[in-house]
């Protein structure tokens, strides 16, 4: 493994891959959003760019643009419609990870799916539903996305029960 201040290369093919993962994974969070708020269509384009994205197009400012607008979305919602809104924002900013190898970094290869998650239990209201959704994350995990996952330290401590899913899927994915 390298050291924390040397970087990796990542190539635009492996932004691609962590983005097409992330998007999968928020895509089933989206109808949760939707039916607090289906008129904001925010997420959804966020989801939309991430795709454009992780099917070859240009990694530029609609894309950063859109990865906000979810945010914002994010921070007008309830709980579980505010982490369905995160999960497409986290897979928008997906294309931006960097190659640093600093464990904060996983974020932006599993944080989709750990928010899409959270999102799922709030919904629920049922900490084995988020459970559930990391086990199907990890069946859209593909070897290239493991690949990425392990040039990185280990998911970082802290970030509550987003912070605990990103750890329990970073730790099924190295498996």
């Amino acid at each position: 493994m390298a050291s924390e201040a040397a970087e990796h290369v990542l190539s635009m093919e492996d932004l691609r891959e962590v983005t097409a993962f992330a998007k999968a994974c928020a895509q089933e969070a989206l109808e949760i959003f939707e039916a607090e708020r289906p008129q904001d269509a925010r997420p959804r384009h966020a989801l939309a760019t991430a795709g454009e994205f992780a099917r070859g197009g240009k990694r530029g400012k609609a894309l950063r643009d859109a990865a906000w607008a979810a945010l914002k979305a994010a921070k007008e919602a309830q709980p579980a419609a505010a982490e369905a809104a995160r999960a497409a924002m986290a897979a928008a900013g997906a294309a931006y990870l960097h190659p640093l190898p600093n464990a904060n970094q996983v974020k932006h290869i599993l944080g989709s799916a750990a928010h899409a998650a959270r999102a799922a239990e709030l919904a629920g209201g049922d900490q084995a539903v988020g459970d559930e959704r990391v086990t199907k994350a990890v069946r859209h995990a593909t070897p290239a996305l493991v690949d990425v996952l392990k040039r990185y330290p280990v998911a970082s401590a802290g970030g509550g029960r987003v912070g605990e899913l990103t750890r329990l899927l970073d730790a099924a994915l190295r498996r």
